[in-house]
């Protein structure tokens, strides 16, 4: 049954996404809002995939805060593809900072530049590096939210490993409250994995970390609300 379901729902997936793709290219030259809305739909349509097919629920606890009228940012613990996609329906005015090669994908890069995606090499310093905080800061400044993966790849659900320096970077630069966000993901959709398991989702939206903390205060507070 769950080599059964787990087919299905690959194909489906896949499907969804050249889908998409393909319907979105006369968006490219349009306002970015038509393309926000059609990944916000993608993203929608994982959920019910996963309701359907996997017969597993998906709860996204605490979105309220997102409502705040501050400006923050997110940062996310990051276990599969699934929340990749999910976050473009649960925060519909996100962007992401994300690994350069991502953005040099046939017609999926165009996406992620249009959707403002902000592009950095990791382990380098390139002139795009010293200058993504400023691009963050336009971003944020017409309204946007950012979202991070402070793990920096994709983690096993009961793995707790260090988080990546660009975290306290980011959060020391912008001087803006950090909304953290636990998942358990990998739970049903582990990473590399054909298998899908049945289970449940949870999107838990933990406590913000307000501005002006010491960077490393910062990052402790973070690990707890991401692990804990």
């Amino acid at each position: 049954m769950i080599f059964t379901r787990s087919l299905i729902f690959n194909i489906l997936i896949y499907f969804g996404i050249i889908f998409i793709c393909i319907v979105g290219l006369p968006l490219l030259i349009l306002p970015k809002f038509f393309l926000r809305k059609l990944s916000s739909i993608l993203g929608w349509y994982f959920i019910w995939l996963t309701k359907v097919i996997l017969n597993t629920p998906v709860n996204i606890i605490g979105a309220e805060k997102l409502q705040r009228s501050q400006k923050f940012f997110i940062a996310s613990a990051h276990q599969s593809m699934f929340e990749t996609f999910v976050y473009n329906y649960i925060i519909p005015n996100g962007f992401f900072v994300l690994k350069k090669e991502l953005m040099n994908i046939p017609i999926f890069g165009l996406y992620l530049k249009k959707l403002k995606c902000i592009p950095i090499e990791r382990g380098k310093i390139t002139k795009n590096n010293l200058n993504f905080s400023q691009k963050i800061l336009e971003n944020i400044s017409l309204g946007n939210t950012l979202i991070i993966f402070p793990q920096g790849t994709r983690v096993p659900f009961d793995e707790n490993i260090p988080l990546k320096k660009g975290a306290k970077r980011i959060y020391e630069n912008l001087q803006i409250s950090c909304l953290p966000i636990k998942l358990d993901t990998g739970r049903v959709w582990p990473k590399n994995s054909f298998f899908k398991y049945p289970g449940e989702i949870n999107f838990i939206f933990k406590d913000f970390i307000e501005p002006n903390l010491p960077g490393d205060e910062f990052v402790k507070k973070l690990e707890n609300s991401l692990y804990s």
